[in-house]
């Protein structure tokens, strides 16, 4: 399936900054490029770098005298993903998880997992499989966790979310990997484009790997998971950041989309019994 992407940013630059930009979207086996641009505000210096075991696709910038920072990006991405029955997907010791999976078992800055062990076993404990629980877990945040614009900020982690009980997809997602690490299920954080997502805006969900198998999972049911455009995958945001500033420079505006002619966006009956796979 093919989606045209579309992102542009603009900021006052207050200061000579050093910008890691993170808006391109991944190349990868399952998700091929073409027509891709980027353009920049003539004058700043910019190069390509990938960071990470995930290779994720990071602009590094030098705004160097300007005072003003434009950013556009632009590209066709054609991603395939892939549907598996419940009754094929086979829970498996920490023993055999595969070793590029067992770094996401670990606590982190935004997914204190370490301090959520007890919360997450009261509440998803009795439940067996390891699948089952994940989709217990991305329930329970889509019915208990207000989403609300403005309530969190950069500083936010998975704990704050669990006890203010509103966030946005980024804190949705902090805390389903939290809870699912709590349980030994690896998980992941998930950046990326939504296709028609209403507001259009970069979007946050997360990977669990369940047989060492990521599955995804998008606890604001806001994106439908056959419509999303990996732009980067990491432990929780600090990895994944769209803008990482080094200066001081203030985003004065932003416009994102993800459109597609083709695009049929998967209901709930069409996922009841099946979970959706979007491989690297």
């Amino acid at each position: 399936m093919a989606f045209q992407l579309n992102a542009e940013l603009q900021y006052d630059v207050l200061m000579r900054s050093t910008m890691l930009l993170s808006v391109h979207a991944l190349a990868t086996r399952n998700q091929k490029l073409r027509m891709e641009s980027f353009t920049v505000t003539p004058g700043v210096v910019w190069e390509e770098l990938p960071v990470g075991s995930g290779g994720n696709r990071y602009i590094r910038l030098d705004t160097g005298d300007a005072t003003r920072l434009e950013v556009s990006y632009a590209v066709v991405a054609e991603t395939r993903h892939k549907i598996v029955d419940h009754e094929e997907i086979q829970g498996i010791p920490i023993s055999e998880i595969h070793r590029s999976a067992i770094s996401y078992l670990f606590p982190s800055r935004y997914c204190q997992s370490d301090r959520m062990g007890r919360l997450a076993m009261k509440m998803f404990g009795n439940i067996e499989h390891p699948y089952h629980q994940t989709v217990a877990i991305a329930d329970w945040i889509y019915n208990n966790i207000d989403y609300l614009s403005g309530t969190t900020n950069e500083e936010t982690s998975a704990y704050d979310t669990v006890t203010q009980r509103a966030g946005v997809c980024r804190d949705f997602a902090h805390l389903g990997i939290a809870f699912c690490r709590a349980l030994s299920i690896p998980a992941r954080y998930y950046a990326g484009y939504a296709c028609d997502m209403q507001p259009p805006d970069f979007h946050a969900c997360f990977e669990a790997c369940i047989g060492n198998r990521w599955f995804i999972f998008d606890p604001t049911q806001r994106a439908a998971l056959n419509g999303l455009v990996r732009i980067a995958t990491g432990r929780d945001a600090a990895d994944a950041a769209v803008a990482t500033i080094f200066g001081q420079m203030q985003m004065t505006g932003m416009s994102v989309s993800c459109v597609s002619d083709e695009f049929q966006p998967l209901s709930a009956a069409d996922l009841a019994g099946r979970a959706v796979m979007i491989a690297p």
